[in-house]
């Protein structure tokens, strides 16, 4: 596949060389299901033990954030319908991550791929119905188009039903999708219960990210180990990764895990030497400094820098100040918290307050010994890990970032002096994809 660029959005789309894609392609304006079934999509199901044996097998983890293994959800889900139960399958693609794109590109440019992967999880799991949930008006758009495709060829194997909210960060917790779907607000409820235990409706629900399902008809076709021949032991297959840096376009890759960071720079050409860190898997992984040179893109080895793959946003630190980088992010979580929490409501609060101070030079020492408390004792206290991103901000800057905290306190902070980074929504491609 060549590497592409998406007409208006300005997004480059392209796998990592020697990279064969199994997600990306270039499709123009989009894969009718003509083309996927040509391609060899909506391949009948057969036996439920071999195909579900097959994922667990390929160790496929889920690419929302958590990196769950799939096939533990699945075998839950179809366990409580083996007892009799009904079980739905729900589709979340609430893509409320700003530095993001992956699932909206999926659903925009491969709808059918993602509803072949909730056709398969929902044959294994015995649902008979499913939803495909999102806050994109244009991926509603695919999506609906490609359900009408599916019902006039007769291919409605499931009831699939489209649900759309207004675009929120914590629209995209998976009890939010639930509580959505049922009709109250997108906001996360208390757990226990998991959807798993009861979801829609009440009933045993598997909720997964829409890159996570769109890995499924690969799985089905191949084989386990086929899906293994890319990635690592430990992190296998291929991931997308969407890839923002200041004054360059964002671009999404499909990279196998194990990539060397230093092979993203270059395939977005970006210099090792300009780079002073990257805020990585999204707002919630926090900031990595410049040790994520010598990294590698795989679960294991981004957790060792203490931080996450999570959605597989990548946001690479050049020009901008580490200080001002964190206090936005924590100013978004702030504005974006579901406000049903108090710990939350307040903690995330406190920690903007406190980041804005040391950005702005208005910052004391016994500021950042309460930010380093709060960023410890605040976490696992909210609904969903709004609170806990906002911690890991914290945390991350103060431990990564201590001769630029020293700066800012002490007043002189150079990249500052030049120009103050500010964004309500830091390394944001919203401007350049919702064309």
């Amino acid at each position: 596949m060549q590497e592409t660029v998406e007409p208006v959005t300005g997004l480059t789309v392209a796998p990592a060389p020697g990279c064969v894609p199994r997600l990306l392609r270039a499709d123009g304006d989009g894969e009718d299901l003509a083309a996927y079934r040509a391609a060899g999509g909506y391949r009948a199901l057969g036996s439920v033990d071999t195909v579900l044996a097959q994922i667990r097998h390929s160790g496929l983890l889920g690419r929302g954030g958590a990196a769950f293994p799939i096939a533990v959800k699945l075998g839950g889900v179809r366990e409580a319908g083996l007892r009799g139960n009904e079980t739905v399958v729900v589709a979340n693609g609430e893509e409320g991550e700003p530095a993001s794109v992956k699932d909206k590109w999926l659903m925009r440019h491969r709808p059918h791929l993602v509803l072949d992967g909730v056709r398969l999880a929902a044959g294994i799991v015995g649902a008979r119905r499913a939803y495909v949930y999102v806050s994109d008006p244009r991926s509603a758009r695919r999506i609906d188009a490609a359900l009408t495709e599916l019902d006039a060829a007769g291919l409605g194997e499931i009831a699939i039903e489209l649900v759309t909210v207004a675009p929120a960060y914590v629209a995209g917790e998976e009890t939010a999708a639930v509580r959505a779907i049922n009709g109250g607000p997108a906001k996360p409820s208390d757990k226990p219960p998991r959807p798993f235990e009861q979801g829609v409706d009440g009933l045993p629900t598997l909720v997964s990210n829409v890159e996570t399902l769109a890995h499924l008809p690969f799985v089905h076709r191949y084989g386990g180990a086929a899906f293994r021949e890319a990635g690592t032991a430990q992190s296998p297959g291929t991931f997308l990764a969407t890839v923002t840096s200041g004054g360059r376009p964002p671009a999404l890759y499909e990279l196998p895990h194990g990539t060397r960071f230093a092979d993203v720079l270059a395939l977005h050409g970006v210099a090792p030497e300009d780079v002073r860190g990257a805020l990585l898997g999204g707002y919630f992984g926090g900031m990595v400094d410049r040790a994520v040179l010598t990294a590698t893109l795989d679960h294991e080895s981004i957790r060792a820098l203490g931080s996450g793959l999570g959605c597989g946003a990548i946001s690479l630190l050049t020009g901008e100040c580490p200080v001002a980088v964190a206090a936005a992010v924590l100013n978004y979580f702030d504005r974006e918290n579901a406000g049903q929490c108090g710990s939350c409501f307040n903690g995330t609060a406190a920690m903007a307050a406190a980041t804005t101070a040391l950005r702005d030079g208005l910052a004391t020492a016994a500021d950042i010994e309460r930010l380093q408390r709060w960023s410890v004792v605040l976490r696992g206290r909210g609904a969903c890990g709004t609170l806990d991103g906002a911690a890991n901000a914290a945390a991350t800057l103060l431990a990564r970032f201590s001769a630029e905290v020293t700066a800012h306190l002490e007043g002189r902070c150079s990249t500052c002096a030049c120009g103050v980074y500010l964004a309500d929504r830091p390394f944001d491609v919203e401007a350049v994809t919702h064309a």
